[in-house]
């Protein structure tokens, strides 16, 4: 019997803590926040539509095998100089499908909206594991292949040939391939005459040591962008009205007058086949350690060539796996689109011949689709030892039309002792000149 003079509990206080209504996930469809009460961006990114997976997968392929149309083998690989897979055993020789027109990425770009991410492009799941194994249908046998460094192998007791076709979670397999036309021995050719005409000024060490036979054909991860977007600039406009000099001798300055206008311009555009390198390491354009940027002086690959994925191009070449997602490559997407945007408007602004500094840029990507591809690169690298670990040096020959570039190390004192001589010379000719008009 309770005590009449004590009195009510208090009523409980509500719960807020870990394990309270307020931290058990909402129903699904529903939203544990109103939208119309967040900030604008937040509200955006939250009510955009999911990125939509382009499927790209090969079904027919999937157990590894890729086997001639006409008798069967396996053995099936890469013709040079075409795009044809060619059966080592019966020699026929077939054509790959082309993505563009398989899967229509020519068209809509200027329809684009939200992000279209085709299905070998998707996000990386980094405890994916490198190493795929096949059962050999011809004798049983498992077959290992490890996607780091290759993607075909051959069944040591039967022979067949074993490609890594399904689009696995680790980022290894792309949407296409472009493959390679160029041999080896042009691509030798062609760094040996890229070395020949810098032979004067390269290390000696190098000179040493050059084996461009040691060149190896990797393909290399790209993302390829379609994109619809627009972009605003506005900043300021110089147009020269006079120009005179003030003082004498060593004293003499030119001045400029020039009357400066506020300039704003706006554009609505596309990008066809945006090439963006899809590995952070080739990504990396630390000049101060490699010399990465070099394969961006290789552009561009006649990407609309390119193949729907096969394996069976890549025999005999090496590969470089992606390890960059969509949300990873955008910050560098947006450059990329803001440099179109200027050159857009260039042609605009040329009556400010004093130039135009752009002050605000503003952009908006209204849709983008993403197709992750294999492009063909043949490479030379030379490391060139120093501080912090040296410098590492490529030559690079785009493996379908032989476009070639590099850098070779120099011998510092050479290029100093050509500038001097250099320096010297046009200063004896000045001198005669003068003497001469006099």
């Amino acid at each position: 019997m309770s005590d009449p003079k004590t009195p009510p509990p208090l009523p409980a206080a509500p719960v807020t803590g870990p394990g309270s209504p307020r931290d058990v996930p909402p129903l699904p469809g529903q939203f544990p926040v109103d939208p119309a009460t967040l900030p604008g961006a937040i509200r955006e990114e939250l009510e955009a539509p999911d990125p939509v997976a382009l499927d790209t997968a090969s079904a027919e392929l999937r157990d590894g095998l890729n086997r001639c149309p006409k008798c069967g083998a396996t053995d099936v690989r890469l013709k040079l100089g075409t795009d044809l897979l060619v059966c080592q055993y019966c020699r026929h020789e077939w054509h790959g499908a082309r993505v563009e027109e398989a899967f229509g990425l020519g068209e809509g770009i200027d329809q684009l909206r939200g992000t279209v991410i085709a299905s070998g492009a998707r996000d990386i799941d980094t405890g994916a594991a490198s190493l795929m194994s096949f059962k050999c249908t011809g004798c049983g046998a498992e077959v290992t292949v490890n996607t780091e460094s290759t993607m075909t192998a051959r069944c040591h007791w039967c022979r067949h040939v074993f490609g890594v076709n399904e689009q696995v979670a680790n980022g290894a397999v792309p949407d296409a391939v472009l493959p390679f036309h160029i041999s080896k021995e042009d691509a030798v050719a062609r760094i040996r005459q890229f070395v020949d005409k810098r032979q004067l000024f390269a290390l000696k060490a190098f000179k040493e040591q050059f084996t461009p036979e040691n060149v190896v054909g990797v393909y290399l991860p790209y993302m390829i962008v379609d994109g619809n977007a627009s972009a605003a600039v506005s900043g300021k406009g110089e147009i020269k009205t006079r120009e005179y000099t003030r003082g004498s001798g060593n004293n003499r300055k030119t001045y400029y007058d020039a009357d400066v206008y506020q300039v704003k311009r706006a554009v609505d555009f596309t990008v066809d086949d945006l090439p963006l390198e899809s590995s952070s390491e080739r990504g990396n354009l630390d000049t101060r350690v490699n010399t990465n940027n070099i394969i961006n002086t290789i552009l561009p690959f006649d990407t609309k060539n390119a193949l729907k994925w096969n394996a069976s191009y890549l025999l005999g070449f090496s590969s470089e796996k992606r390890n960059l997602d969509v949300e990873r490559m955008r910050p560098r997407l947006e450059d990329q689109l803001l440099s179109i945007a200027r050159a857009q408007v260039e042609d605009s602004v040329e009556r400010y011949d004093r130039g135009v500094r752009w002050e605000r840029e503003q952009l908006e990507v209204h849709g983008t689709r993403w197709v992750s591809m294999y492009l063909p690169v043949w490479l030379y690298s030379y490391h060139q030892p120093g501080s912090n670990g040296g410098m590492l040096h490529y030559i690079a020959v785009n493996g379908r039309t032989g476009e070639t570039m590099g850098s070779v190390p120099v011998q510092q004192w050479k290029l100093l002792l050509a500038a001097l001589t250099t320096g010297t010379i046009i200063e004896s000719l000045v001198l005669w000149f003068l003497v001469a008009g006099s």
